[in-house]
């Protein structure tokens, strides 16, 4: 398949620096893969370039006052892709790499996320740069606070709804609904999901995630004729998503055969158990060394014969070094953005099926959803409830790309990027412009 070349008019608009995709990684990604759906998007084309700018973009600097008296300072961002279907919704991370492309793309994947499963919410993304192993816990709540309160005036349980991600957990989200409240003068339990339970938190939402991968696995898996009895599973990331959909897998008959996290990578042919695995990382720091498996190197897991490899790690993984490698029927992608579109190309012409980010991962904010609802109504559901509305919904996305995806005789990502970009593009084109 030949490269797609951007539009030059993407670039000859009045485009801001910043938006310049000759010089931005996760962003230019995003571009590529709008360029890539605009031909089958027929009179909505007129408006494609509102999804190629994000909607606002705000950059905070977030001094606090460290433990031993002195000031450090970081800088943070909220970005606001696109809120034509409903308000923003989107993570915030915190991570030393976090950039102003990264949480543009971030931002922009969540609009086609919502768009793919019919949620009604535009995307958004947040993040600071900052390594949170070298803070305190007060140190980090500090952060947390100043932050929140820098982009205050921008979110909201109507306007943007922030959510955890990459280092931040429950205990964060209720710093961060904790300092909205006491800003606005009411307790606004709406303006953040992923908050603890006894906060106004939704049951499921731990695995939710996970869940929502394996959920779209299965799917994926029947398309191919893959039995999910006995298939084995390489999982890249061990956290909130990998490590749940690890073990949701293994407890439904699957042979989790790989696992790599930050720590290391091991290996066993007859299967890991990641329950075990998750309390030997937690007692050890790390899970090389955990009994029964073999240690291999990092790029080795590309090559480990498995049915299913799942990246849920961080964006930009599968590249043109290393798609050729894989030898896995069916990628799930569990983090957001793990595959260049030039490893796209490589992976569909090997016959791996990829069941794109925008759908696999798409389960944590469903749930999140969920919780958004219960907050508004103050009735909260079982948990059995939540599973099986997330379940529901997850498989209903899948069907209906997988549709799409058949009648174009195109890939899932970009049968994805139909659904999504055309329900956005008719929402901004009945809205018009304002003034």
């Amino acid at each position: 398949m030949t490269a797609v070349t951007l539009n030059p008019g993407i670039q000859n608009r009045n485009l801001p620096s910043y938006l310049d995709p000759q010089h931005l990684g996760p962003w230019a990604t995003y571009l590529e893969q709008v360029e890539r759906v605009t031909p089958y998007l027929g009179q909505l084309a007129y408006w494609i370039d509102s999804l190629k700018r994000p909607q606002r973009i705000l950059i905070v600097d977030c001094p606090i006052r460290l433990d031993d008296g002195s000031v450090a300072h970081f800088e943070g961002y909220r970005v606001q892709h696109n809120t034509s279907r409903g308000p923003g919704k989107g993570g915030v991370r915190f991570h030393q790499n976090v950039n102003l492309s990264e949480v543009m793309a971030l931002s922009a994947w969540m609009t086609i996320k919502h768009a793919a499963v019919n949620l009604p919410y535009g995307g958004a993304k947040g993040g600071i740069r900052v390594d949170p192993r070298t803070l305190s816990i007060t140190e980090l709540e500090r952060l947390t606070r100043r932050y929140t309160s820098e982009i205050g005036f921008i979110i909201g349980p109507d306007k943007d709804i922030p959510a955890p991600d990459v280092n931040t957990n429950p205990q964060v989200m209720a710093w961060m609904m904790d300092t909205y409240s006491m800003n606005t003068g009411r307790t606004a339990t709406g303006v953040v999901t992923g908050k603890p339970v006894n906060l106004g938190g939704s049951l499921g939402r731990a695995d939710a995630t996970g869940r929502g991968v394996f959920v779209a696995a299965t799917e994926a898996m029947k398309q191919v004729g893959v039995p999910l009895e006995g298939a084995r599973v390489a999982v890249q990331g061990f956290g909130n998503v990998g490590g749940a959909a690890a073990r949701i897998f293994h407890d439904h008959g699957a042979k989790v055969v790989a696992i790599q996290d930050v720590t290391g990578t091991i290996f066993s042919s007859a299967g890991i158990d990641p329950k075990a695995a998750l309390e030997f990382l937690r007692r050890t720091g790390k899970i090389v060394g955990f009994p029964g498996t073999e240690t291999l190197e990092p790029h080795e897991l590309w090559t480990v014969e498995c049915e299913v490899l799942i990246p849920a790690a961080l964006e930009g993984v599968i590249t043109e070094k290393t798609a050729p490698l894989i030898t896995a029927r069916v990628v799930v992608e569990g983090a957001n953005g793990p595959t260049t579109p030039a490893a796209d190309d490589i992976l569909l012409e090997k016959g791996v099926l990829v069941v794109p980010d925008v759908l696999a991962n798409a389960g944590g904010v469903t749930v999140s959803y969920f919780e958004w609802v219960q907050d508004f109504s103050s009735f909260f559901w079982t948990e059995d409830e939540i599973n099986a509305r997330l379940d529901r919904i997850m498989k209903e996305a899948f069907s209906s790309l997988w549709e799409v995806s058949q009648r174009h005789k195109v890939s899932l990502r970009t049968a994805a990027y139909i659904v999504a970009c055309t329900r956005v593009l008719e929402a901004h084109a009945l809205r018009g412009i304002y003034p």
